[in-house]
């Protein structure tokens, strides 16, 4: 949380005493970053998922112009959207065009970036970004926020973190190749 640091630097006159230091990283170990900074007045920039991010995303949830069920009963059209914009969920029977595949998934990935810049409160580098958004739309957002992927992540522990995309490899119960192929894509750019 560099940002903060450089604010705190900033309102005490360009130094900070042990003792400061020490009052700031027990603030921040105590809350999120974002917290910390929106506390502050401080402005946090966002990451936003790349385009090779997105390429990753596409690849695994493929394009499907009509809806189908995922395999364990959740509607999908498009690039794995399951809830339209306005909010009603994907259905048997529907369809779509690439245009509105395209702007339904443009409408999913914020939600999914939101939810990986909120959970996440040390800084990452684009590579990371984009594996856990890619992670976040595949498992949902509570599932992440929840995960010990974040938690591990959150405490420095980057190894750590980076072997719990392993973990996510079921679904309905079953081990899934699919899923496992897509983990290890995952996990491969997070650690790049």
């Amino acid at each position: 949380m560099q940002v903060i640091f450089d604010f705190l630097r900033k309102i005490s006159g360009g130094k900070l005493t042990q003792k400061q230091v020490s009052a700031a990283n027990q603030v921040i170990a105590n809350t999120t970053g974002s917290m910390v900074a929106n506390m502050l007045g401080i402005a946090v920039d966002e990451i936003s998922v790349s385009n090779q991010g997105v390429d990753l995303i596409c690849d695994f949830e493929g394009k499907r112009l009509a809806a189908y069920d995922d395999g364990v009963g959740v509607w999908t059209i498009g690039f794995g959207t399951t809830i339209y914009p306005n909010g009603i969920k994907v259905k048997k029977g529907d369809t779509c065009t690439l245009d509105q595949a395209k702007l339904y998934m443009a409408h999913d990935l914020k939600k999914f970036e939101q939810a990986v810049n909120g959970a996440v409160n040390i800084p990452l580098n684009q590579n990371q970004f984009d594996a856990l958004v890619s992670l976040a739309y595949n498992i949902g957002t509570g599932a992440f926020n929840k995960s010990t992927l974040v938690k591990k992540l959150n405490a420095g522990d980057i190894r750590g973190a980076a072997y719990q995309f392993d973990v996510w490899i079921n679904a309905g119960g079953k081990r899934m190749q699919g899923l496992v192929n897509r983990r290890a894509r995952e996990k491969a750019l997070f650690l790049s």
